[in-house]
């Protein structure tokens, strides 16, 4: 009979036992790696007392790592960072992820260091802003649903009207590229801009950006006052003859690349995105005036574009959620994520607020605080501070905890409610261009957009006249 096989979960399980064994008896830090195949190997910190290869210890730990982890085992089990060339790279690497710390001279740390195609941004540091980074990122508004078909780009829509009503500037760009659906909300087809963000991030890659129309002002949807609506597409509407393939620069957006020169540095797929979206907020400000808040369309699930847009560019995040297990499951999913990175889950935390979508509140009233009670709980359990106490029994008071009560209402969990209601089922925006000045669609989203308003900065002061 052949000897078992550990499955995915399993072996990575017993990497990190593994490690922590490793840590404990020869002293070092650990790191260990997971390739995009998922096989594991360990590497140990070994550069202040080398360890020699066929050392029995050695041996011993290769062997059992080896035999426990099959057929998710490295093509090299167990790595030396006196042998690497550059140990750095590993040991020092700023997306490592803690798993212990380490304990006195005895005992060393572990760390994980994935290596995954896709994925790696939703745990990726945010990095630090520049001042005018910072400005412009305080004016972004994800709108993001763990599951789609949550009313998220209707109520994009929505708020952009709103918030356009009160003589706000507001840019809205469609960043779900796999399904793009509000630039029809926002324009006619004629009125499409040429070129979009998928347009930009290919153009882009091979320093070709210059001269692409990515905006264009929304005339469909009716705003009073002196407000104006702005859309970046997902993708351009060529002009007729031109060819256009979206698909064909969709499967070619997401990946990191290289400098364009030689001696620069890489350009990850989040900084590209940045720049597209920059690149539509110039256009906005080189065409009328400097947006007031840029609204993000962002792609459901656990996707690489709501990554980015989650973690990186957006200073607050709208997190849609219907009442239901799975949608809870989700979110718990990709707050477990945050968590192991404390550094991460501190500055996303007061960044996120719950929606609560569709939701039904005719004949009962205890509906939305029993959400309310579900989303602190999340919360508390994965991204706000521990209310626990010190060993001695003393709290710790260096550092006030971050634990909203259930009763704070402006706190991540204090759901902004969308109504929902039997006359919004048959609602067809595409049929009548004035839906949104129907009364039970105002009724359904007033708290929404007014509670969105507050949260935000204050518009741009406007310029002085000549």
């Amino acid at each position: 009979m052949s000897s078992s096989r550990a499955r995915f979960d399993t072996a990575w399980q017993a990497a990190l036992d593994h490690a922590q064994q490793a840590a404990a008896q020869f002293g070092t830090d650990v790191v260990v790696t997971r390739d995009v195949l998922g096989r594991a190997c360990l590497l140990l910190d070994d550069r202040q007392s080398p360890l020699a290869h066929d050392d029995p210890a050695v041996v011993r730990l290769r062997d059992a790592f080896t035999a426990a982890t099959r057929p998710f085992t490295g093509l090299e089990p167990v790595l030396f960072a006196d042998k690497l060339f550059a140990p750095a790279l590993y040991f020092d690497a700023d997306d490592r992820v803690p798993v212990s710390p380490r304990q006195g001279s005895g005992t060393g740390s572990v760390h994980v260091l994935e290596r995954t195609v896709i994925g790696t941004d939703w745990a990726r540091s945010v990095p630090a802003p520049s001042d005018g980074a910072a400005g412009r990122r305080d004016r972004r508004v994800a709108l993001y649903g763990f599951k789609g078909g949550v009313g998220r780009t209707t109520a994009t829509a929505v708020l952009a009207r709103y918030l356009a009503g009160t003589g706000r500037c507001v840019l809205v760009v469609d960043l779900d590229l796999e399904s793009p659906g509000i630039s029809h909300l926002l324009e006619d087809p004629a009125g499409i801009p040429r070129h979009g963000i998928v347009d930009h991030l290919v153009e882009a890659g091979v320093g070709n950006a210059d001269g692409l129309e990515l905006v264009a002002r929304s005339t469909a949807l009716p705003v009073k006052g002196n407000g104006e609506v702005w859309l970046a597409p997902a993708g351009g509407s060529p002009l007729e003859g031109e060819p256009y393939d979206y698909l064909a620069k969709l499967n070619r957006i997401y990946s990191d690349l290289a400098g364009l020169d030689p001696g620069d540095g890489e350009r990850p797929f989040a900084a590209r995105l940045e720049q597209a979206i920059a690149a539509c907020e110039d256009q906005v400000t080189a065409l009328s005036r400097p947006p007031d808040v840029v609204l993000l369309d962002s792609r459901a699930g656990m996707h690489d574009i709501a990554a980015v847009t989650l973690t990186h560019l957006s200073g607050l995040a709208l997190l849609f959620a219907v009442d239901n297990p799975s949608t809870w499951e989700g979110y718990k999913m990709l707050f477990t994520q945050w968590q192991q990175r404390p550094a991460l889950a501190r500055e996303l935390r007061e960044r996120l607020r719950i929606v609560a979508a569709m939701f039904h509140s005719a004949g009962d009233a205890k509906r939305l605080p029993a959400l309310i009670d579900r989303a602190q709980g999340l919360f508390a359990s994965t991204l706000y501070d521990q209310l626990d106490t010190d060993e001695d029994g003393t709290d710790d008071e260096s550092d006030e905890p971050y634990h909203p009560p259930l009763e704070d209402d402006d706190a991540p969990h204090a759901a902004i409610p969308i109504l929902f209601g039997n006359d919004l089922v048959g609602l067809d925006p595409l049929r009548s261009r004035d839906w949104p000045e129907l009364p039970f669609v105002e009724a359904a989203y007033r708290t929404f957009t007014t509670t969105v308003e507050r949260l935000l900065p204050n518009p741009h002061p406007a310029p002085e006249s000549s």
